[in-house]
């Protein structure tokens, strides 16, 4: 019964989108406020109405449920609490439940803040949510349902894959979505301006806050990811180009550019069409990316394999969506005015430069990760393009990248001086011409990029801090002064010098990727191995009984200088209901490096095959993208995100009082 209210919950959702879908905006058209304002209402019962579903189906997962189809193909009775939760969305129907669920979340969200809005904005902005949460109940129910029973009922759950079940993987996928979903916000703003004409700098105030939270969301997410499948795949990497995690990282550096242009929105009321465009390519982005996953069309650890006749829905919605909002803005975005003139050489033309340099890099990964699928619907010849290709494409474009980073906010809007901006970053260039030096001393002159991106970790981390010291004018007037500017600069202004902190922190952990050392040998209880100055000592193998596994799990041994370093056991786990191994690996981390053991099957009885690294400064990808995501949160809590734009809300509150008279 409780599987039957989920489902017509999940109706009832669907024809509330349709409804939110279409009255508020022809009540926008009219400047009937009785119309507008139902979007208010249905988004808010729609998310209470998709939560009721979602808890549903958790329900069913928490009881092994197994009548219920879903539950019987992706849970077993004796897989631990956390990975029952987690198998919710760790299948495709629960997964694509879980998006509508931060569809509506985000849709909720405008409805219940969005009251600094102009009535018809709003309207227009939940209209368009409503279409695209039509779209996607029309796919979950037609072809994906999650509700769909199983009779007979089985015994037992076939379980979940072995390798999603991890504490890192459970929340993956959520952050993930939040950022995929929260995009489509951004998606909505800039359609509702396009059938309203009209784009200023309140308009990009009132984007950024909803962009800025998606964007944070995707870069946890993605951290997340790549955390995962350094620790759990076993194979010593934390990247590796793969289609999928290429899917979330496009509309990742997209999204970026698109929160770097919303800033000359604001403060110049310039690149109104491309701001605009910025916004429907990331949100497109994200359903490109669902449908990579879902379409069947590739294969890859983290995809969904699914008939193709899924692939072939969304790949429809996805035509509609992006094929209808492109024309749209084909149509419209003409008729936007431009804004003020600026210099090439300007704060505006750095971000400018910014937002060219991302969307090539993006349109690059997009190329790359797409090129066999379009050669081989063609008839073509089968191809991969792996990281040799996007390592000689995509590198070569942050290099500039990076480096406009720190120039850029020297410069002053409108017309700036480049030759003064790099006088005051003479400190970045003296402590990156250093590390070049001193890096290429250590590690015997190579490799070249690799050193070069150690440099610019340093020259974009100093240039942060030299143009706060800048901000506050420190050592350039009274302590004091300084002080009283460093407390009353916005938050923003302290989100965007932490968010570059920790591209530089990343950076610098990227770079260094370069140096690792790596042993892949067999071995036998009381084998060294020697790496990178360590002694690996292998002490023995016992055998665990896990909750739903079976597992050898190894003892070793690490000294260095004679000294113990640390005792590190990695397992090889066997599940036998899906009759699949994993690797558990054991890391014994520092801030400065990884020492990194992954236990695998041996040749012989007494033989262990073990992957041992050691991985200099790689904490710091994820402690940069860390940092990052802090301060994006930190800019999310300016005061003036909260508080709206009074002038606009001025200009509605006469017409809302006639329309209440």
């Amino acid at each position: 019964m409780i599987a039957e209210i989920g489902h017509y919950a999940l109706v009832l959702a669907l024809f509330l989108a349709i409804l939110q879908s279409t009255l508020p905006l022809i009540g926008a058209a009219r400047r009937n406020y009785g119309w507008m304002a139902v979007g208010q209402s249905t988004a808010l019962v729609q998310f209470a109405l998709v939560a009721l579903a979602f808890a549903a189906l958790m329900n069913s997962y928490i009881t092994s449920d197994f009548s219920v189809l879903n539950v019987a193909e992706n849970s077993h009775s004796a897989k631990p609490l956390l990975y029952k939760i987690s198998g919710v969305w760790g299948n495709h129907e629960g997964s694509m439940l879980l998006w509508v669920l931060i569809l509506s979340l985000f849709g909720a969200a405008v409805a219940w803040f969005g009251g600094n809005l102009p009535a018809e904005l709003r309207a227009r902005v939940l209209a368009v949510q409503g279409m695209i949460g039509t779209g996607f109940y029309l796919f979950i129910l037609l072809t994906s349902n999650p509700f769909t029973r199983l009779v007979p009922a089985p015994m037992d759950g076939r379980g979940l894959n072995p390798i999603l079940q991890d504490p890192g993987l459970a929340i993956h996928p959520p952050f993930l979505y939040l950022g995929y979903v929260g995009f489509s916000v951004a998606f909505s703003f800039a359609v509702a301006a396009l059938i309203e004409g009209k784009v200023d700098a309140a308009w990009a105030r009132w984007v950024r806050p909803w962009t800025l939270a998606a964007w944070c969301a995707l870069t946890i997410g993605i951290a997340l990811g790549s955390w995962w499948a350094y620790y759990t795949l076993g194979w010593g990497g934390w990247w590796f180009w793969d289609p999928v995690e290429n899917a979330s990282f496009m509309p990742w550096l997209v999204g970026t550019a698109l929160i770097h242009s919303a800033i000359v929105v604001e403060k110049r009321d310039a690149l109104k069409s491309w701001t605009i465009l910025l916004a429907i390519v990331t949100f497109s982005l994200s359903l490109v990316g669902t449908f990579l996953v879902r379409s069947g069309v590739l294969t890859s650890v983290h995809a969904f394999a699914v008939d193709p006749a899924r692939g072939t829905f969304i790949l429809l919605l996805l035509l509609i969506v992006i094929g209808g909002s492109l024309t749209l803005y084909a149509i419209r975005a003409p008729a936007l005015k431009g804004g003020g003139l600026f210099q090439p050489i300007s704060r505006e033309g750095a971000l400018v430069l910014n937002n060219l340099l991302l969307s090539t890099a993006a349109a690059t990964v997009f190329l790359g990760t797409l090129y066999p699928l379009f050669l081989d619907a063609i008839g073509g010849a089968k191809v991969s393009v792996g990281y040799p290709f996007f390592n000689a494409t995509f590198v070569p474009l942050m290099i500039p990248l990076v480096a406009a980073v720190a120039a850029g906010p020297m410069l002053a809007w409108k017309r700036g001086d480049l030759l003064a901006a790099l006088q005051r970053l003479k400190f970045a260039f003296l402590a990156a011409f250093v590390v070049v030096l001193i890096t290429f001393y250590i590690q015997w002159g190579g490799p070249v990029l690799a050193v070069l991106g150690v440099g610019l970790a340093m020259w974009l981390f100093m240039g942060v801090l030299a143009e706060y010291s800048d901000r506050i004018k420190l050592f350039r007037a009274p302590f004091g002064d300084s002080w009283r500017r460093a407390i009353h600069l916005p938050r923003s202004t302290y989100g965007m010098s932490i968010a570059h902190l920790g591209l530089a922190v990343s950076v610098a952990g990227i770079a260094a990727a370069a140096w690792q050392s790596e042993r892949i040998e067999t071995v036998r209880p009381g084998d060294n191995i020697e790496l990178a100055g360590f002694s690996i000592h292998f002490d023995g193998i016992e055998q665990l009984q896990g909750s739903n596994y079976t597992s050898a799990r190894g003892t070793f041994t690490v000294t260095k200088d004679g000294s113990a370093i640390a005792v590190m056991r990695p397992e090889r786990r066997f599940f036998p209901l899906q009759n699949m191994p994993t690797s558990n690996t054991a890391i014994h981390t520092t801030l400065l490096s990884d020492l990194y053991l992954a236990l695998n099957d041996g040749d012989a009885p007494g033989n262990w095959t073990l992957r041992a690294y050691y991985k200099p400064l790689v904490p710091w990808i994820w402690i940069g993208a860390g940092i990052m995501a802090l301060g994006g949160l930190l800019s999310l809590s300016d005061r003036r995100w909260r508080v709206g734009v009074a002038a606009r809300r001025a200009r509605r509150a006469p017409a809302e009082a006639v329309a209440k008279a």
